[in-house]
């Protein structure tokens, strides 16, 4: 591969893509094994794709913000790098496709020219940060979380104590006690607050903890009904820090949050978070939140001469996708995206036009369309001229007719069934035979490829994921159908019930039954979830039975939505987590690297991460040490409990000191410079004796 020059004024971000290029050069020629180099990728946004030799991009926006420059820079890289398209998901990203592995260091660097990253947006890392996409104008909001959604973005970005966790960490900012970031099924998620103290009205919020969706969902559980601002980033921090101590390192499906907190129980869980608290970095980290740059309404002047098409269509759209900010006298417009694919070229056209007329400040939304903001009403004919003019002028924006859905077996390695061509299916049955829901707010339909919920079924109304069934010696794309999920507000969701199994081709009739059933026997005003409830899951499972019937299947049957052959399951290996490495030399080489970045830590005054860095170094070495013997182990602690039983105990390794105590003396002391070298010279010294003791023992088997 050929080497490049970047253009960057960020050293540290120069640094990261110059890295990733040497990663990729020294994997080429057989250096690093592909386990060890699948997490260096995919901490830095680079996935593997269904399809071999190509990757997926993730390019992360924190809270779903594009600038129209940013939107533009997105567009053109697609262009150039990819397929043309962008894909917007539910986590508010970006993703591109069929992207070549020796291009991506490039890629990055064109990116970052304005302020756009890809640094952990994928791998064990703290994802994406995602918020209400109505936050700043949001007329329910008691204020604004964007900047401390920003804020918490950039905290931990490159932070130590979050770059090699056992599973990936996704933190949620809902704007209002809607709870539209449904904070309820996030690791962190946060609503919110105020009240008065001493006569001041004081910023806080509401936090949760421990909430997921993946093939087990979990409720999460309440930390702090209010916990005032400068605490927040803190207490993520000790959080984080229990996390990757304690949390699962060997079986990945039970290595999110929510099962260390079920595993732990609540006060275990919460006596450990406070333990940490000693050891943070910052006891309070003030947000300023008046400084922070918020949407500024666009510098108006004329437009040009327009026409709408359909007159009709513009008073439902008005009626659906539009509402009025809390910025009185403005108006902020909801683009519903068809599964979340828009074109580079549809992108810049609608850029180049709309510049006039909204905000620098685009948001990504959960169920992948876009929010224009700060539109004058006068302004609003002329922005459905310019949607309806590429195509995207669809009412319903966020109603039953608005389809949330993964990419599934289009490009996903874990995918089951397609999950595109069902959305498309059962997004015409609405508009064919249901037309007038798409003012209907209360059902949402979402669809995973897989049961691991990447397009949220597990929280919807009505939603599927992919799976299979057998039927006659040969197997068939089904649907797991689910029931009665949603927002119940303020931090409290509903999980949705697995209610029966159905062949994909199906998928529209169980819409059909569903809704024809709803429309003749539910009550007055009376919302979906409420009618399930009152049904009860029984019932559905037995209106639907006839749908699961296979002893009358056809042929098309075997044939998967959007599909030409008959359907097969081939399912890859999954991505989202890293692998366990489990090669003694690659460990000590990440030990290794540790000491230096402690090094270059204590060198800028950062003792706090030069005090983790040498951390690492003291769990990523004992960790050699123990697998060179055939001994794995699933957790930090974990390995700190065995190092000291099977070499200090017995002999095998001169230790000065209770290992296990010295190695936790991390959570125990102030991050001061003192503390900060001695126990850094404590873990270079291991490192070393370890090292000594490798050689050694090579030296007696080959003797």
């Amino acid at each position: 591969m050929q080497s490049f020059r970047t253009e960057l004024e960020n050293p540290i971000v120069e640094r990261d893509i110059i890295e990733l290029e040497r990663k990729i050069r020294l994997f080429r020629e057989g250096s690093i094994p592909e386990e060890k180099f699948r997490s260096l990728r995919l901490a830095r946004g680079v996935y593997g794709q269904r399809q071999q030799g190509v990757q997926m991009v993730r390019i992360k926006l924190p809270y779903g913000k594009m600038t129209l420059q940013q939107w533009k820079r997105i567009a053109d890289i697609s262009d150039e790098y990819s397929t043309g398209n962008l894909h917007l998901t539910t986590r508010q990203d970006v993703q591109i496709h069929f992207v070549s592995l020796d291009r991506t260091p490039e890629l990055w660097s064109k990116l970052e020219q304005d302020d756009v990253t890809i640094r952990e947006a994928c791998g064990n890392t703290v994802r994406n940060i995602t918020a209400s996409d109505r936050a700043g104008i949001d007329p329910e909001e008691p204020f604004d979380v964007t900047p401390y959604a920003d804020a918490a973005f950039r905290y931990f970005l490159r932070n130590p104590i979050c770059q090699d966790m056992g599973r990936k960490i996704k933190i949620a900012f809902s704007s209002s006690d809607a709870d539209s970031a449904w904070a309820f099924m996030h690791d962190f998620g946060m609503i919110p607050k105020v009240k008065e103290v001493n006569g001041k009205t004081v910023r806080g919020f509401k936090v949760l903890v421990g909430g997921g969706l993946g093939a087990q969902p979990f409720l999460a559980k309440t930390a702090f009904e209010f916990l005032e601002e400068d605490q927040l980033i803190p207490y993520i921090e000790n959080v984080l820090r229990v996390f990757d101590r304690y949390g699962e390192r060997t079986s990945r499906h039970k290595a999110r949050m929510k099962f260390l907190v079920q595993k732990l129980g609540w006060e275990e869980f919460d006596r450990l978070v406070k333990e940490e608290y000693k050891a943070v970095k910052n006891k309070s980290v003030k947000v300023d939140y008046e400084a922070y740059k918020n949407s500024e309404a666009p510098v108006t002047g004329t437009v040009p001469a327009f026409t709408i098409r359909d007159p009709k269509l513009f008073e439902t759209w008005k009626a659906t996708n539009v509402f009025e900010q809390k910025q009185k006298g403005y108006f902020a417009a909801y683009v519903k995206v068809p599964l979340g694919n828009i074109s580079s070229t549809v992108s810049r056209q609608l850029i180049e036009a709309l510049r006039p007329v909204i905000a620098d400040d685009v948001r990504v939304t959960a169920n992948q369309g876009l929010l224009l903001k700060y539109i004058l009403p006068a302004h609003l004919p002329y922005v459905f001229s310019v949607l309806e003019a590429q195509g995207f002028a669809a009412a319903g924006f966020d109603s039953i007719a608005d389809i949330t859905a993964c990419p599934g077996t289009d490009t996903c390695n874990l995918a089951i069934s397609s999950s595109t061509g069902i959305a498309e299916a059962l997004e015409n049955v609405i508009a064919a035979e249901f037309p007038d829901l798409v003012h209907n707010k209360d059902i949402k339909i979402k669809i995973s490829g897989c049961m691991n919920s990447c397009g949220q079924h597990g929280i919807a109304s009505i939603g599927f994921h992919g799976s299979s069934l057998k039927s006659g010696g040969k197997t068939l794309p089904a649907l797991q159908v689910l029931l009665g999920g949603g927002i119940v507000g303020n931090g409290e969701g509903r999980v949705a019930d697995k209610v029966i199994k159905v062949p994909s081709r199906r998928g529209p009739d169980v819409l059909r039954t569903l809704l024809h059933d709803y429309e003749i026997n539910g009550q007055e005003n009376e919302k979906f979830n409420e009618y399930y409830d009152r049904q009860g899951e029984k019932y559905f499972y037995e209106l639907l039975k006839p749908l699961a019937d296979l002893s009358a299947i056809t042929d098309d049957a075997f044939i998967d939505w959007g599909q030409a052959e008959q359907f097969a399951t081939a399912i890859g290996v999954g991505e989202c987590a890293g692998v366990v490495i489990d090669l003694v030399a690659t460990l000590l080489l990440e030990a290794q690297e540790k000491l230096e970045l402690g090094t270059e830590a204590f060198d800028k005054g950062q003792f706090a991460d030069g005090i983790y860095h040498a951390y690492s170094t003291f769990v990523q070495t004992a960790k050699a040490l123990l697998l060179g013997e055939g001994i794995a182990c699933n957790t930090q602690i974990g390995i700190l409990n065995d190092f000291e039983k099977n070499f200090i105990a017995t002999g095998q390794f001169s230790f000065e000191g209770d290992f296990k105590t010295v190695v936790l003396q991390i959570n125990s002391n102030e991050p001061t410079e003192t503390f900060a070298k001695a126990y850094y010279k404590q873990a270079a010294d291991f490192y070393q004796a370890a090292q000594a003791f490798r050689v050694q023992k090579a030296a007696t088997v080959q003797a």
